[in-house]
């Protein structure tokens, strides 16, 4: 049952990042217009931010869609999972403090669970990681 609810939440994950990250992808290069709502102004200010930099976007995006698309395969999900995971952080954190208010919450909120779920399927995976290593 564990392993089903692992699966699925790997699924679950990659299909949000692999079209919202797709979606983007072809915003960023121009092959796709989308009227966005008003943002409030912290937020506003985040998203100048990040586009004025003329790269980052792109680069966020074609992240987001190769991870989706990895975790929708079953190649490399464990590191597409760690590479994927600052982006589930900052997803969570920027709807939580930049545009508040519970109906923003509902996606990231599946995000960080499925994140989470996904990740403990991997877990003898990252163990190694997180034990003691000796100085050299």
């Amino acid at each position: 049952m564990t392993s089903k609810i692992q699966f699925g939440a790997r699924i679950v994950l990659g299909l949000i990042y692999f079209v919202f990250g797709g979606m983007g992808l072809a915003l960023a290069l121009g092959l796709m217009h989308m009227p966005f709502p008003p943002l409030p102004e912290a937020a506003e200010g985040f998203m100048k931010g990040i586009m004025g930099t003329g790269y980052f976007f792109p680069m966020l995006k074609l992240t987001e869609t190769t991870c989706g698309f990895l975790l929708l395969t079953g190649i490399a999900a464990p590191l597409a999972l760690v590479i994927i995971a600052p982006v589930t952080l900052n997803i969570i954190l920027f709807h939580t403090f930049l545009t508040p208010g519970v109906s923003n919450l509902f996606l990231p909120l599946l995000m960080v669970i499925a994140q989470i779920l996904a990740m403990g399927g991997y877990w003898k995976v990252y163990q190694p990681l997180f034990k003691k290593t000796g100085t050299h």
